[in-house]
């Protein structure tokens, strides 16, 4: 099978993918993206809004312990995750540009998000920064496969350039999803406990940001001028967060690996394989319609 196979298992060959994405084709300008569920725009927007800056700090983290990778096969993973995250992160600090013009909070929270995470990059041992990426990728692993089979209920009906970025984003995470996991099975499969520690710690920040940032959007989106549309909102950040949390059981088990998490071990998610194979035929990913992703399922 080729590189570009899109058949393959997803972690098999990781391929990276220069993608750029032109926010100013976003339809109406409107950061509230998704028509299928509104609230699932605003979490996610919210969610995002640190996630590059998490994503340069693995960049750096993981380049500086890449050469002492005797693997041949982890090295050459370890690099294509270095430069999916490296995309990632570009075109996200871009979309926290467009966050801003509709929610001026969010200038404060993505500075926020860049000193944090280039503290610890100069503070944090070795130890820590790849137990903290292994606890971090976690989640978007999870959070990948959860979105990506929930599609339909998400944004089926969405702007197509945001709607594109988050599937090509998705993609790529549950595609790297070991990565980080066998980084520190490599160099600290000894300490187990620490491992399901920087789970929770993970956890714990990914929820708070996102806290952060999701009830200014809901307030300004006017979520909060009522008790029902409060009580949706807040119901919406509970839940969504449950099932991170609650997908990540299995993470805890001493058997765990991200290959056979028992939501992915069975079958792969159709719009994933679809968009692969999409883009091994060269097709442009970055401003898909209705019409453009149901020819990927």
């Amino acid at each position: 099978m080729t590189h570009s196979d899109p058949f393959t298992h997803p972690m098999d060959n990781i391929e990276v993918r220069p993608l750029r994405f032109d926010y100013t084709k976003i339809e109406m300008q409107d950061p509230v993206w998704s028509r299928s569920n509104p609230l699932f725009s605003i979490y996610i927007n919210a969610l995002g809004i640190h996630v590059p800056y998490f994503e340069r700090f693995l960049v750096m983290a993981f380049r500086a312990v890449r050469d002492n990778i005797d693997n041949e096969i982890l090295r050459k993973d370890v690099t294509s995750i270095i430069g999916q995250e490296a995309h990632h992160g570009r075109n996200f600090i871009e979309f926290n540009k467009f966050l801003m013009q509709r929610y001026p909070e969010v200038e404060a929270l993505d500075q926020r998000a860049k000193t944090y995470f280039e503290t610890r990059l100069q503070k944090d041992s070795q130890k820590q920064k790849i137990g903290y990426i292994a606890g971090y990728e976690t989640f978007t692993y999870l959070g990948g496969m959860i979105i990506l089979e929930g599609y339909d209920k998400w944004m089926k009906e969405a702007d197509p350039v945001t709607r594109s970025l988050w599937l090509w984003h998705q993609v790529e995470e549950v595609e790297h999803g070991a990565v980080a996991f066998d980084v520190y099975q490599y160099f600290y499969a000894g300490n187990e406990w620490y491992r399901k520690w920087m789970i929770v710690k993970s956890l714990s920040h990914i929820a708070y940001e996102t806290w952060l940032a999701y009830f200014p959007m809901c307030k300004k989106e006017g979520y909060f001028s009522s008790p029902f549309k409060a009580a949706k909102a807040i119901g919406f950040y509970v839940n969504f967060s449950y099932q991170l949390a609650k997908n990540a059981l299995p993470v805890f088990s001493k058997k765990y690996h991200p290959r056979t998490h028992q939501e992915h071990s069975f079958k792969q998610n159709e719009i994933a394989v679809g968009w692969r194979k999409a883009y091994s035929k060269g097709e442009d990913l970055r401003d898909l319609n209705n019409h453009a992703v149901e020819k990927l399922s």
